[in-house]
């Protein structure tokens, strides 16, 4: 399931980039689109290569990608103001991701 939800979350990731660079209202709503994409992207890719191995990481990176990035598409669609704080949680938990993955691979 991880590996599905990773596929579908790269695609989403495309999806908003390809409208914050040809469809988005403003600049400000392009740059989220933008950014949410990298990121949702990037963990996406990183929850397929430690999936085998640190299986609650990659959880953690899909789930911290979606919070991320998602926060950012509903600003950019029209979402209200506050959803930004909401944010941080999501790059909190990429973070957890990353540092769980590392731990584990360097228990061995």
């Amino acid at each position: 399931m991880i590996g599905l939800f990773a596929a579908l979350s790269a695609a989403i990731a495309v999806a908003a980039g390809a409208f914050g660079a040809h469809g988005a209202a403003g600049q400000q709503e392009a740059e989220w689109l933008r950014t949410g994409g990298l990121y949702q992207l990037i963990h996406a890719v990183g929850a397929l290569a430690v999936m085998n191995v640190a299986r609650g990481a990659a959880v953690l990176l899909l789930a911290g990608g979606a919070i991320f990035a998602v926060t950012l598409y509903a600003m950019a669609l029209g979402g209200p103001r506050w959803l930004g704080a909401v944010t941080p949680i999501g790059g909190t938990l990429l973070i957890a991701g990353w540092l769980w993955a590392g731990w584990l691979f360097w228990r061995g």
